[in-house]
C-alpha cells in the first residue's frame, strides 16, 4: 500500500513550511497566487486529500472572525473533474474561490450528475448545512436550466455563471459575447485583414443563442459584400469537419480566422498554410495555456468574482433564484496581442510607440 501523502509531503517536495502548504490550500490571502497554484499542483500529483471534516474546523478556527457563511458551487458539467481539467471551467472557479475567501465565504462542492445526488436530497443537504446560496457552473451543453436545480433555486439565492438559461432564465453573470465577437473582428480590420471568417462549435454558438455569430456577423456589415463570409459549422466529426473546412477555405478564402479551439490550427497544417504568413488566427477564448495566440480575453475568473457579489447581495436581500425579473451582468472582455494574426501593413513611427 502506498504511503499517505500529508500536507509535510507537499511541503518537503515544494521546499516550504507545512504551515504554508497548510494556507494554500485553503486558499489563503497570505500565500501568494504563484504559490498556491505550484501546491495545489504538487498536491494533485501527489494524489493529497484532505479531511474535509477537519479542514472545515480548522479553517472555522483559523478564520472565525473573518466567516460568514456558506455558499455551494454545483458542477453541472457531465465531467466530475471539470473544475480541474476543462480549459475553461478552473477559471470561473478560481475567481469564485478568491471572492469567497476575500468575503469570508467558505464553499461546499456538489457535483450535479452524481447518479446518488437526487434533487430532493441536493436540496435537503444543502439546507442541513446551513447554506446561504449557490453558484452554478459548467452548463455546456444547453441553455435550459436542469430540472435537478429547480427546487434549490426555488430555496435559496441562485447566479449562473458563463451562460444565461432558458426556463427559466436565472440571474448570471457571463461575458459579453456579442461585443466579444464584434471587437474580434474590428481589431482584425485594425490589423489590415480584410476577409475575416469564423469556424465556431455550433453547440457553443446555440448556447449562448447566437452571440458569437451575431457579433461577427454584424462586424462585417462593415465590409463589402463579397468579402462578407459566412460562418463555418463545426459538427464534431472529425473527418466530416476537416473536409468542410478544405472546401470552405477554397471557395471563401479567408485571410483570417476566428475560432474557439484549436482544430482549425491543425487543419491549416495539414494543408500546408502557414500562420500567420499565409492565413491568420484569432482565438475567441484566449487562454494561458496558449500564450502565442492572438485573441480575445474573456475574463472568466472576473465572471466567477461578480457572480460571488452579486450572490451575496441576493444572500442580503432575502431573494431566492427564482425572480420575475432576474439580473444580468456581462464581463467586458479585452484584446490580447500575440504571434498568429500580426500587421498586414507597416506600422507607422507612432503605433510602434504606442505598442
Amino acid at each position: 500500500m502506498p504511503a499517505k501523502v500529508s500536507m509535510s509531503t507537499i511541503a518537503a517536495e515544494v521546499g516550504v513550511s507545512k504551515a504554508t502548504v497548510s494556507l494554500a490550500l485553503r486558499n489563503s490571502p497570505e500565500v501568494s497566487t504563484a504559490m498556491k497554484e505550484k501546491i495545489r499542483e504538487t498536491a494533485d500529483r501527489l494524489g493529497y486529500q484532505l479531511n474535509p471534516a477537519l479542514g472545515q474546523l480548522l479553517s472555522q478556527i483559523r478564520n472565525r472572525d473573518n466567516y460568514r457563511a456558506t455558499i455551494a458551487l454545483i458542477n453541472a458539467h457531465r465531467d466530475k473533474g471539470s473544475l480541474k481539467s476543462h480549459p475553461t471551467i478552473p477559471e470561473y472557479v478560481e475567481g469564485i474561490r478568491n471572492r469567497a475567501d476575500s468575503l469570508g465565504y467558505r464553499i461546499d462542492y456538489f457535483w450535479l450528475n452524481d447518479p446518488e445526488l437526487k434533487a430532493r436530497r441536493l436540496k435537503s443537504i444543502m439546507l442541513a448545512r446551513g447554506i446561504k446560496g449557490a453558484l452554478v457552473v459548467g452548463l455546456m451543453n444547453d441553455c435550459n436550466l436542469p430540472e435537478k436545480l429547480l427546487p434549490i433555486a426555488e430555496a435559496l439565492p441562485m447566479m449562473v455563471t458563463g451562460v444565461r438559461t432558458r426556463n427559466p432564465t436565472i440571474p448570471y453573470v457571463c461575458v459579453d459575447h456579442h461585443g466579444l465577437a464584434l471587437q474580434a473582428v474590428e481589431n482584425a480590420l485594425r490589423l489590415g485583414y480584410s476577409r475575416p471568417g469564423l469556424v465556431l462549435d455550433q453547440t457553443i454558438d446555440r448556447l449562448v443563442e447566437g452571440r458569437f455569430s451575431a457579433g461577427y456577423l454584424y462586424g462585417q456589415m462593415r465590409l463589402p459584400v463579397e468579402d462578407r463570409l459566412p460562418p463555418l459549422y463545426q459538427k464534431h466529426i472529425e473527418e466530416e469537419d476537416q473536409v468542410a473546412f478544405k472546401k470552405w477555405m477554397q471557395k471563401y478564402q479567408p485571410d483570417v480566422i476566428f475560432t474557439l479551439y484549436n482544430d482549425v490550427s491543425h487543419w491549416l497544417e495539414k494543408l500546408s498554410i502557414k500562420v500567420p504568413q499565409d492565413v491568420g488566427l484569432i482565438q475567441l477564448e484566449w487562454r494561458k495555456s496558449d500564450p502565442n495566440w492572438s485573441g480575445m480575453r474573456q475574463h472568466n475568473d472576473h465572471t466567477g468574482e461578480a457572480a460571488v457579489d452579486m450572490l451575496v447581495g441576493m444572500i442580503h436581500r432575502g431573494e431566492t433564484g427564482l425572480q420575475a425579473e432576474p439580473r444580468a451582468l456581462l464581463i467586458a472582455p479585452s484584446w490580447q496581442r500575440g504571434k498568429t494574426a500580426v500587421k498586414q501593413f507597416a506600422e507607422t513611427p507612432a503605433e510602434m510607440a504606442n505598442s
